[in-house]
């Protein structure tokens, strides 16, 4: 039984060596859309949605969380919009998204371009959210909703005790960045849909996707705090394991802290205070790979610490026992330990990022740069807003530069294929419209 579990309910989300070379799922809510667009892709635009619910009940009504603020008015930039339609043109029938069209002399990604899987439209589904539309609203509520059927679909498919949400195995993306990127970007995705879908129902068997995750996370993570999904640069989708985590503790999940713990000391662990360096295991030898990963992790934690500070700081001197107290000033001193390497691990990785070998990490594009890329900037982004418009400046010329005429972002090298470098390049263009975790107090406080 886990025990020590983070519940912050009242936490809204207002918004960073060589290269080696199923059937539909039931639908989420009822929809009747039209379809329009490509042979392989048709955006969907709802007419119509299932009929109004009638008024939920007081056990319905904690599956109606007010969705997290959406994004600014402002369109996206036209590189973002452009690669969003071609994301638009190549969803599937399914409502899922491929890997797309891989770069020449890859080898064996062919037969899955238009297979698809859960990473890739978790990450292109992102893209769509970020944008501003859900399931239920927004210029491409349909897209949304039929991929999010999709995804949804394929997590309550998946066993109870396994890490896998799903049963299509050999994907770049997992071969690269570990077999288990399915469910930890499920994770993110499913974490910024709470409270969206068109109906309580919907939203239920949201939440119930979402529960299934976190309960398969904690059940298979290592004492190291990782979860052995093997890959050539696996530590980057540990990173995003550990946001999902995060996030979902800081939104009220019932997350187990120990899991959190866990995850926030393997990326305490990646970095050397005294000499400002990352250890990089799991990273591939590849310096941008683990600096990316490190100071994500432990910016997505702190932010989860700075939830429970009230609540520590009354049991530090309100607690009706000597033993609560000092349980209490330990997990605040523990705090402060923990912000002192992050401040040191920011300070660390903006100098490292003024080195333009180290920003280009394996030597040219590939979807682990951008990737690492997104975790930087979503990182910084909730830090100094100084250093955060240095980067994303920075950083949005290079993306510019590199896009493709037809809107798509390609790699070079490992991860090549189309969909999850263009959603992770538009992740990067659209981080200001990332939800930052705007804390008020605990559950039951």
């Amino acid at each position: 039984m886990c025990v020590g579990r983070v519940g912050l309910a009242a936490v809204v989300l207002v918004q960073l060596s060589s290269c080696g070379r199923s059937p539909r799922a039931p639908g989420v809510a009822t929809a009747r859309v039209e379809e329009g667009g490509s042979e392989s892709g048709r955006e969907g635009r709802p007419v119509s949605v299932a009929s109004p619910s009638p008024e939920p009940t007081e056990e319905g009504r904690r599956f109606a969380v007010p969705p997290p603020d959406r994004h600014p008015a402002e369109p996206v930039s036209a590189e973002a919009d452009k690669g969003l339609r071609w994301l638009l043109a190549h969803q599937l029938p399914s409502g899922g998204w491929g890997q797309g069209d891989e770069a020449q002399g890859m080898g064996g990604g062919q037969a899955l371009r238009d297979t698809a899987n859960v990473a890739d439209s978790s990450m292109a589904l992102l893209a769509f959210v970020r944008a501003g539309s859900t399931p239920a609203s927004g210029p491409h509520a349909g897209v949304v909703l039929r991929g999010v059927e999709y995804v949804v679909g394929q997590i309550e498919a998946s066993d109870q005790a396994s890490l896998f949400v799903s049963d299509v195995r050999g994907t770049r993306v997992q071969a690269k960045i570990g077999q288990y990127v399915d469910t930890f970007s499920a994770l993110m995705l499913l974490n910024e849909l709470r409270g969206t879908m068109p109906d309580e129902a919907a939203n239920r068997r949201l939440h119930n996707a979402r529960a299934k995750i976190l309960a398969k996370m904690e059940r298979n993570q290592q004492a190291d705090g990782t979860w052995s999904s093997g890959g050539w640069a696996p530590a980057l989708s540990e990173a995003m394991a550990a946001r999902g985590l995060n996030r979902a503790a800081q939104a009220g999940d019932d997350v187990d802290r120990e899991t959190i713990r866990r995850a926030e000391r393997r990326a305490q662990t990646q970095f050397d205070a005294p000499s400002g360096g990352f250890r990089g295991d799991g990273s591939a030898g590849v310096g941008l790979y683990g600096g990316a990963t490190s100071f994500s992790g432990m910016s997505e934690a702190a932010a989860t610490r700075d939830a429970r500070r009230p609540e520590l700081e009354r049991q530090a001197a309100a607690a009706p026992t000597p033993e609560g107290r000092q349980a209490a000033r330990r997990e605040l001193d523990e705090h402060r330990e923990a912000q002192a390497t992050l401040q040191s691990a920011n300070q660390a990785i903006v100098e490292r990022l003024a080195d333009p070998q180290f920003v280009q990490g394996f030597g040219n594009n590939g979807g682990e740069e951008f990737l690492s890329y997104l975790l930087v900037s979503e990182a910084l982004r909730a830090g100094s807003s100084e250093q955060w418009t240095t980067w994303n400046t920075r950083v949005t010329r290079l993306l510019a530069g590199v896009q493709n005429e037809d809107g798509s972002w390609t790699g070079h090298h490992c991860i090549t294929g189309r969909t999850f470098c263009t959603a992770t390049a538009l992740l990067v263009l659209m981080a200001e419209r990332a939800p930052l975790a705007a804390t008020t107090r605990l559950r039951g406080a």
